[in-house]
């Protein structure tokens, strides 16, 4: 079988390219293959390719660049991920994509779950629900993960850059009023692949799909600000930096953030198993 996995160079895209081998033929593509703004590359891949499955993380992820470039955003995050379901549904084939909790406004402290109405602030968290709904409207067999506060050991995210930072500085001023749960890329693809092993078990049947896919949140259990993760990453690095904990008025960004940003994960817990809490997949990450 074979599994179609675009932004293989992606932190999440890397990690799936490992946790997905021995569940089929993985053919990885990086953006210079398929790069989802052109939607007729996106196309011809697929059907060159001819999977049964296509597992999508690629994404257009500049959250403040987006607010002045929401055309490219739409395309890459809406407009592909709904050309994906369309050749996927032609070719008899199901997706895997990755959304975000972004999807919602932010305005309640409690853990969002699968079916809360959403309300993104800004045009990021905009163009994944589009991209979201796209794929549920085409009818092809798929799961759509939510996940948040990406982090891990390559590419561009918080826990590298606070890395630097704190190495560089006396001292750092950190956003202490947003709420989340910081998620290792690891844990989203291996917890990916204990999903879609259950779905090889049953033979990737339609009546498998039908019962067990749509809408998941996967994210780390537990909660915390973007303060205190701050203050783990440095305390595992053993790193001397003074933190000052600081209100998001004071950090003015051109995409407004969810001040609350938590996922409850209990319905992909309920039926697929263990998702770590962010402290110990933090220091598994830094290890």
């Amino acid at each position: 079988m074979k599994i179609l996995l675009t932004g293989c160079s992606g932190q999440v895209g890397y990690e799936l390219e490992r946790s997905l081998q021995g569940l089929g033929e993985v053919i990885a593509v990086d953006r210079g293959r398929m790069d989802l703004s052109d939607l007729d590359q996106v196309r011809d891949v697929i059907r060159a390719v001819q999977p049964k499955l296509i597992v999508n993380p690629a994404a257009y992820t500049a959250v403040d660049k987006a607010e002045s470039e929401p055309e490219l955003a739409h395309r890459i995050n809406a407009e592909a991920p709904g050309v994906m379901a369309e050749e996927a549904l032609r070719l008899g084939a199901a997706l895997v994509h990755y959304s975000t909790d972004y999807v919602f406004p932010g305005d309640d402290p409690g853990a969002r779950v699968e079916t809360d109405a959403t309300g993104p602030l800004n045009v990021y968290g905009a163009s994944k629900l589009a991209g979201e709904q796209a794929i549920v409207a085409s009818g092809v067999p798929h799961l759509i993960l939510r996940t948040s506060w990406v982090y891990g050991m390559r590419g561009k995210n918080f826990l590298l850059t606070m890395l630097r930072l704190a190495r560089e500085r006396d001292e750092l001023r950190i956003v202490a009023d947003q709420h989340g749960a910081p998620t290792w890329s690891r844990t989203i693809a291996d917890t990916t692949a204990t999903i879609l092993a259950q779905a090889r078990a049953h033979g990737f049947a339609a009546d498998w799909w039908a019962e067990h896919g749509g809408i998941y949140h996967l994210s780390s259990q537990g909660q915390t600000t973007w303060f205190e993760f701050t203050q783990a990453i440095v305390e595992q690095a053993g790193i001397e930096c003074r933190l000052v904990p600081i209100g998001s008025a004071e950090y003015p960004t051109p995409a407004r953030r969810p001040q609350y940003s938590v996922l409850s994960s209990q319905r992909l817990l309920d039926r697929f198993g263990h998702v770590p809490h962010w402290r110990e997949a933090l220091r598994l990450c830094m290890q």
